[in-house]
């Protein structure tokens, strides 16, 4: 047989993992699996880092700098390429970057041994690729130009190759064929390749292809016979589902196909493997969600791309009771988690071509989901479409992100104009004004290093927030705190499961002293956050918003009212059903013992209490313990009983603004005593990777402000109470 072109592959290593789970290996892993790699023999270039690799390395609390020079030092000395993946626009965030740190940010990767940056624009608008194509050569890197590929009426072999004109013009080297959710086509995807490559033969081509829907395999057969030159592979036990096809299939089925292939250095290829497991079992496997392992032909129906799955399955959790607790109160029957996750399918196959067919990857597939998934809880409460749309959302829309592929639905163009919004036709980069001399003087202020190359610099001025909590020991303090939950949640079987068997306690020996608030607090705190919600029953579900939504997470923190005073007690859950609680200047360290409908046993220092928890007065819970009760609430708990309570100033009767997703807040805009009218922003949500606006159903005016900035909120949880303009009168007089 005469052999044909060789073909060679790339592992997606870091793409593996951010698609599979949440985070990436520590540094010390990935150097350790390095020469591991290497001695597999069959890759000519690695993926190292660039899209949220850096980010996720400050939410551990460590240096993202020192990790990529460390990561891609080993595979620069042997002569395997190094690439990163960057958004143009939006360099390695979710928005848009000022181009002063657009330009530092290739000559940092290239110092730092990056030897080739992969460029899309979400939107395949060339304009925000030029740019990129332009830094990156000036930085010395090879420049990859990526199409965004999608499947429309739209999406045709002629739009993307008038894209590519366009980036050869400006000096690109190779062109990346970004399959993203992996709904190409593989019919189409080779032609596209053959148009290529026969119009700019000296332009290397590069696949990359999810497995999600089940083309990939195919798609890399096409375009390997169409010309490509490397395909992008993953390898055990993080290939298939919505990463990609593992090297050996591919290998040999290209070599069935006559390609001149690598071999594979099958003892190294399955000590990878292991070592990748190991990591898993560390620690990373606690963030991946099994059904990111699936392939699934329903994600053809809504296009979304793999990469985000895990996050879209963490914002539906999130969001699940929500849209239960409307549809209940409606009428409506609920939802189970997969009936949700087919709705919110259909709902983006309906919001996309309406939204002008933004090219579904990294920002853009987050805002059509948000879009989609915020729709459903709207229409859930009986409110229209689109009527919680965030800024990002709307800046692509608007033009501000660079010009959508299609046209805009008339319905969507009038709402813009009906809230005064105006469209954007320039360039979208000349919004953004340059930021360095800022960043740099405060770092100056701050005592901190702007660090080899101007890399501390880059970190500030590209993840501010991420940076500021790396700096100040919190992101690792959230992190480790994090990990030891899910370890205990995964060691640990679940109360609920066993109260129903179980047989209540020998309480003769308990302590039968009188006790003070602090106690009754602990006993009222194990007994929600250990039970579930079910109708009419005090067993509300505590919302896990701090493993569920994105990237945004803290300590969790609940807000308890008692005897009219709010108090902020972080707790903490350790393993085998001890939890630590902080109230006051008090640390109390407790351990559930028993629960069952109404009652919880528990173990505080020496000594066992018992506790009953029953309907108090108004919205409040009566914890009696000891020959002694005490009113107190949760705003956080969806159960309406213990949390909204009843009459004038219930949140059923409009008197608070609650918020209808769990997250954190971003921006407080209102103050107290203060005036505001329908449609104004009264706090910002960060949540799902956007800034929600929370706005006001009506005008008012803003009796009190019952969160702060960067508290974690839970859905329904209560923002700012309201009070009539006419009341507020009435009190001056």
């Amino acid at each position: 047989m005469v052999k044909k072109k060789p073909i060679q592959f790339s592992l997606i290593y870091r793409d593996m993992w951010q698609s599979s789970g949440k985070y990436v290996p520590r540094v010390d892993q990935l150097t350790k699996i390095a020469p591991v790699i290497i001695d597999m023999g069959c890759f000519a270039r690695v993926e190292t880092n660039g899209g949220a690799f850096e980010q996720v390395n400050l939410l551990y609390g460590e240096n993202p700098n020192k990790a990529v020079r460390e990561w891609t030092k080993p595979f620069n000395e042997v002569g395997i390429q190094t690439h990163m993946l960057e958004r143009a626009l939006n360099g390695i965030r979710m928005f848009p970057v000022p181009a002063d740190v657009r330009q530092l940010m290739f000559k940092v990767k290239n110092a730092q041994g990056t030897n080739i940056s992969r460029s899309f624009c979400g939107l395949n608008d060339h304009r925000n690729l030029e740019l990129s194509v332009k830094y990156a050569k000036e930085a010395g890197m090879i420049s990859q130009a990526s199409l965004c590929i999608t499947h429309s009426k739209i999406h045709t072999v002629d739009y993307f190759m008038d894209v590519v004109d366009k980036v050869v013009e400006y000096g690109c080297d190779e062109i990346c064929l970004k399959d993203m959710a992996g709904i190409g086509r593989p019919a189409t995807l080779g032609k596209l390749t053959a148009a290529i490559k026969k119009k700019y033969p000296h332009i290397l081509v590069q696949y990359h292809g999810h497995s999600g829907p089940g083309f990939s395999v195919a798609s890399m057969l096409e375009v390997a016979r169409a010309g490509a030159d490397i395909v992008d592979v993953a390898m055990e036990p993080l290939s298939w589902g919505m990463v990609h096809p593992d090297v050996i299939t591919i290998r040999d089925m290209l070599l069935d196909d006559g390609f001149d292939v690598p071999d594979i250095n099958m003892n190294a290829y399955m000590e990878a493997r292991a070592m990748t497991q190991s990591f898993m079992d560390d620690f990373l496997g606690y963030w991946i969600n099994p059904k990111n392992r699936f392939t699934s032909s329903l994600m053809i129906q809504s296009g979304l791309p793999g990469g985000m799955m895990g996050s879209l399955m963490a914002d539906l959790k999130g969001v699940h009771d929500s849209i239960n607790f409307s549809l209940k109160s409606s009428g409506k029957p609920e939802l189970t988690e997969d009936e949700l996750l087919i709705k919110l399918f259909n709902e983006v196959e309906y919001v996309w071509p309406r939204l002008g067919y933004p090219p579904l990857v990294t920002p853009y597939s987050q805002y059509v989901k948000n879009i989609a998934l915020l729709n459903l809880m709207q229409m859930a409460k009986g409110e229209e479409r689109y009527s919680m749309m965030d800024d990002n959302s709307w800046n692509m829309v608007l033009g501000k992100a660079g010009k959508l592929p299609g046209p805009l639905a008339p319905e969507i163009i009038e709402l813009a104009k009906k809230q005064g919004r105006e469209f954007y036709d320039g360039v979208p980069q000349d919004a953004y004004p340059d930021v360095l001399d800022k960043y740099r003087k405060e770092m100056k202020e701050n005592g901190w290093e702007t660090g080899e190359d101007d890399e501390e610099l880059l970190e500030f001025a590209m993840h501010e927030d991420q940076y500021r909590d790396y700096k100040s020991g919190a992101a690792k303090q959230r992190f480790e705190a994090d990990l030891e939950k899910m370890k205990a949640q995964k060691s640990t079987t679940k109360t609920t499961v066993a109260v129903d068997t179980k047989t209540a306690p020998n309480r003769d020996s308990y302590n039968k002293d009188e006790v003070g608030q602090n106690t009754a607090m602990v006993a009222y705190l194990l007994y929600t956050l250990n039970t579930e919600k079910k109708v009419n029953e005090y067993k509300p579900k505590s919302i896990d918003v701090w493993n569920s939504i994105g990237f945004w997470r803290s300590d969790q923190k609940i807000n308890l009212t008692i005897d009219d005073n709010s108090i902020e007690v972080p707790a903490k859950q350790g393993a085998d059903d001890t939890w630590e609680f902080r109230i006051g200047k008090d640390t109390l360290s407790a351990r559930l013992e028993y629960l069952d409908k109404g009652e919880v046993d528990f173990k505080l220092g020496d000594d066992s209490f018992f506790a009953q928890i029953s309907q108090g007065d108004g919205e409040n819970a009566k914890v009696s313990i000891n020959g002694g009760d005490f009113q107190m609430f949760r705003n956080d708990l969806l159960d309406t009983e213990l949390s909204a309570g009843g009459g004038d100033d219930s949140l059923a009767a409009g008197n608070h603004i609650a918020s209808p997703i769990p997250g954190k807040v971003f921006k407080i805009n209102v103050k107290e005593g203060k005036k505001i009218k329908k449609g104004d922003i009264v706090v910002v949500i960060d949540a799902m990777k956007m800034e929600n606006n929370i706005t006001s159903k009506r005008n008012a005016v803003v009796k009190k402000i019952l969160v702060k900035l960067n508290e974690m909120v839970e859905v329904n949880t209560a923002l700012v109470e309201l009070e009539e303009e006419e009341k507020k009168e009435k009190k001056k007089k």
